[in-house]
């Protein structure tokens, strides 16, 4: 007990004070969740495999039909996993880039920008920890508004066009038990390639107290990225961007399974995730939060 006191009293914590209580991941999340850009992006995954499926019954088959190129699309109304996979191809490209770095973008930024970040600080939160717990809310957001779009578009692509096997773009079946464990893994590894835009937004988010700055400065580099991709007289050196595979998921519907991109994907994906993620940790630590 005395012991206990000394600490304290060499310290200055207040009595009864604890590092670890303050800032609970239940609460920053709550808050978070009560915001209206969450409900915003919560109401639009559920709703855009809604409207791809209205689309696809308003557009019939003939001109997919017509069209030699095989793709995801040409196969979306086989069942409702064909559906749920097109709607990833859909969207992994920019669509989950921009909730990715809407939810770590927004998250320091925004209190910076309300004057709220300092009061924080005060309670006080650890500045680490209440960095932490920001990322973590911020991953456990993204990833939800991913499984949501997936559910949806799983059950409500199963009410519309039945809850058979997935036919590959390539003809070749895939029972269901294999699929949802293919889907799984996709997931995953959208999971870590997005954590990069995420890790890159949440870094900008410690640099700035302008929310749509930290946002819009990850998905503009997403972009520039992607579209530099495109240039071929880079060669080997577009294999190391932070956009590199990231539609390596899709070598998940082969039979067997080319892991190599995949695995290099998401090494790739962890580093610069990591280092990001370290920079924004870093910057924080010695900032002087006045706002």
């Amino acid at each position: 007990m005395s012991s206990a006191t000394d600490t304290r009293s060499s310290t200055g914590a207040a009595p009864g004070y604890r590092p670890g209580r303050t800032l609970r991941l239940g609460v920053e999340l709550r808050r978070q969740f009560k915001r209206r850009r969450t409900l915003g992006v919560v109401a639009l995954m559920a709703a855009l495999p809604l409207i791809l499926i209205g689309a696809l019954q308003l557009g019939g088959t003939e001109e997919a039909a017509e069209n030699t190129r095989v793709n995801l699309v040409d196969v979306a109304s086989a069942s409702g996993l064909n559906l749920t996979l097109f709607v990833l191809f859909a969207t992994t490209g920019f669509f989950l880039v921009v909730v990715f770095a809407l939810f770590f973008g927004d998250t320091v930024a925004s209190e910076a920008s309300w004057g709220s970040l300092r009061y924080a600080l005060a309670t006080p939160v650890p500045r680490m920890r209440l960095l932490r717990q920001k990322w973590l809310a911020a991953l456990v957001l993204s990833v939800g508004s991913m499984l949501l779009l997936v559910v949806v578009a799983v059950v409500a692509g199963g009410i519309a066009f039945g809850f058979g096997d997935v036919q590959t773009p390539i003809g070749v079946a895939l029972d269901q038990g294999t699929a949802y464990l293919r889907l799984a893994g996709m997931l995953g590894y959208l999971t870590v390639h997005l954590l990069v835009v995420g890790s890159l937004a949440f870094w900008l988010s410690t640099a700035t107290d302008a929310p749509l700055a930290a946002v819009g400065g990850s998905v503009f580099t997403t972009i520039v990225f992607a579209v530099l991709e495109q240039v071929e007289q880079l060669g080997a050196i577009r294999d190391w961007f932070p956009t590199a595979f990231n539609y390596a998921w899709t070598d998940l519907l082969q039979t067997p399974v080319d892991s190599g991109d995949l695995f290099r994907g998401v090494v790739q994906g962890l580093v610069w995730s990591a280092v990001f993620t370290a920079l924004a940790f870093r910057h924080f630590a010695r900032k002087d939060v006045t706002s």
